[in-house]
């Protein structure tokens, strides 16, 4: 029996960064393990700020032939050179900003724990669907992706699926057999050694 692949790492940064620290810290953590894409989710609408933190950012990621999404701006995806646009919306923006962006941009789509929602985003042209929280995490309305809904979407559906939110080894573990990504950001951004953070979640695996 084929075991399944082993999920790949979705990086989310920090809501906020610093540029004299974050890109060495960011550098670090995808020297030290495979990440598939990286997800700057970062807080606030000043596009001075954004724009500066997403060139420090791309240029770690590229550099390393790392894709990177940006949280919902779409037309500063374009404009910034990024890879494409993760949307917190469901499937409500993915079919126009699969046309904006074209046919070769990641567009990817946030559905809380809505199979439906995830179905519909997959259909109007998401690369990948991301259910979540799985854990305990201030994400969302306090409901939680079970991992039903994991198993059920990994035997039925094709778009690869992420699970993210309030990760643990044990929910790693738990969801590995079922998930193509763990999307894990605060995870270990939090710690004082995000390198080693990532390690024990990646262990876990």
């Amino acid at each position: 029996m084929d075991t399944p692949e082993q999920p790949q790492i979705y990086l989310i940064t920090p809501p906020t960064i610093a540029l004299s620290t974050f890109p060495d810290q960011l550098g670090r953590v995808l020297d030290s393990t495979e990440i598939a894409c990286i997800r700057l989710a970062l807080a606030g609408s000043d596009e001075d700020t954004i724009a500066r933190a997403a060139d420090a950012c791309r240029e770690v990621a590229h550099a390393r032939d790392v894709a990177i999404v940006i949280s919902n701006h779409v037309l500063l995806a374009q404009r910034l050179g990024l890879d494409g646009v993760h949307l917190d919306d469901g499937a409500r923006s993915v079919r126009a900003t699969r046309k904006e962006l074209g046919a070769d941009a990641i567009v990817g789509s946030f559905c809380s724990a809505s199979s439906h929602d995830g179905m519909t985003a997959g259909e109007n042209g998401a690369d990948y669907v991301a259910f979540g929280p799985v854990g305990s995490s201030a994400l969302g309305d306090g409901s939680i992706a079970e991992k039903d809904l994991f198993q059920w979407w990994s035997e039925m559906i094709e778009v690869p699926v992420v699970a993210e939110g309030g990760l643990t080894p044990e929910l790693i573990r738990d969801l590995a057999p079922h998930t193509d990504f763990f999307g894990i950001g605060d995870e270990i951004w939090s710690q004082d050694d995000p390198v080693a953070a990532l390690k024990t979640l990646t262990d876990a695996m």
